[in-house]
């Protein structure tokens, strides 16, 4: 990871509190997954993950983003996609389900460590992506989930997909991208053959 668990000297001591209890929340994933070389708990890496390019893009990251950041998709696995029905609509109803439980997670650590109502109304507005659209926070954090979608995703789905259709989805991520974000994008230690599906999407976005 970029930087995981590390040096939080920097952190407020009630941070690293609510911190650790977003990640005790997330350690009974069954889901794993291998990112650089290690198995790990789904969530948890994606968490730790996206925190880290949080910190990377917004050095000055209020403890609202970053919590949002880490409990972004905290007990994702709770609410099964097969509960909802299949199609757009479905998959909308589930995505808001899940929206609701991340917040509702956050809120209930937030509560836990004495956070003010304030704190607890804006992370749960970041963590639902909710009146954010041009803020810098939300765009912090959209630029960590796509960062981290890149990393751990791009790979095994070029091999699914096709040039132009995955060009398509590449597209449509750095147009969620700030230039920042872009920027690190193209920092990402890729192969040749996905560099340059990323090179060809950043020319069409």
């Amino acid at each position: 990871y970029l930087n995981s668990d590390v040096s939080i000297r920097w952190m407020s001591t009630r941070l690293q509190r609510a911190i650790t209890r977003i990640d005790a929340r997330n350690a009974g994933d069954p889901n794993r997954i291998v990112v650089r070389g290690v198995e790990r708990g789904k969530e948890q890496a994606h968490a730790e993950m996206v925190s880290d390019w949080v910190r990377r893009l917004c050095p000055e990251a209020s403890e609202e983003l970053l919590l949002a950041a880490r409990a972004h998709h905290v007990r994702r696995w709770a609410i099964a996609r097969e509960s909802y029905p299949e199609g757009r609509a479905g998959y909308l109803d589930w995505r808001r389900a899940l929206q609701e439980l991340h917040a509702a997670e956050l809120r209930a650590v937030m509560e836990a460590e004495g956070y003010p109502p304030e704190a607890l109304s804006r992370a749960g507005e970041i963590v639902r992506k909710r009146n954010l659209a041009r803020g810098a926070d939300a765009q912090a954090l959209e630029d960590a989930l796509c960062l981290v979608f890149l990393e751990t995703q791009f790979h095994d789905l070029a091999r699914k997909l096709d040039e132009r259709k995955m060009i398509d989805v590449l597209r449509k991520t750095i147009r969620k991208m700030s230039s920042r974000g872009i920027d690190l994008a193209m920092e990402l230690n890729l192969e040749a053959p996905e560099r340059s599906l990323l090179l060809k999407a950043a020319a069409e976005k």
